[in-house]
């Protein structure tokens, strides 16, 4: 363990989707030192109408987030 959850809307390529997985894993390994065996990555895909609902639920008032956004979310549906 660590698991990471990224979440991003669809479109990115598996391509890139592999790079992204490969270096989230790099950068915890070299943040805090976990062995990248122990580190899993799953990647959750969403139309722009489905992050709204999405937004609302983990980003907004969470507590536990490390880091804040700094855009409104409807913005992605223009």
């Amino acid at each position: 363990m660590p698991h990471i959850t990224l979440k991003m809307l669809k479109g990115r390529t598996d391509e890139q989707k592999k790079l992204a997985t490969e270096k989230l894993s790099a950068a915890l390994h070299e943040a805090i030192g976990a062995t990248e065996s122990h580190i899993s990555v799953s990647i959750e895909e969403y139309t722009p109408e489905e992050w709204q609902k999405v937004f609302a639920e983990e980003i907004e008032n969470n507590k536990n987030l490390t880091q804040q956004p700094h855009y409104d979310p409807k913005s992605l549906l223009k």
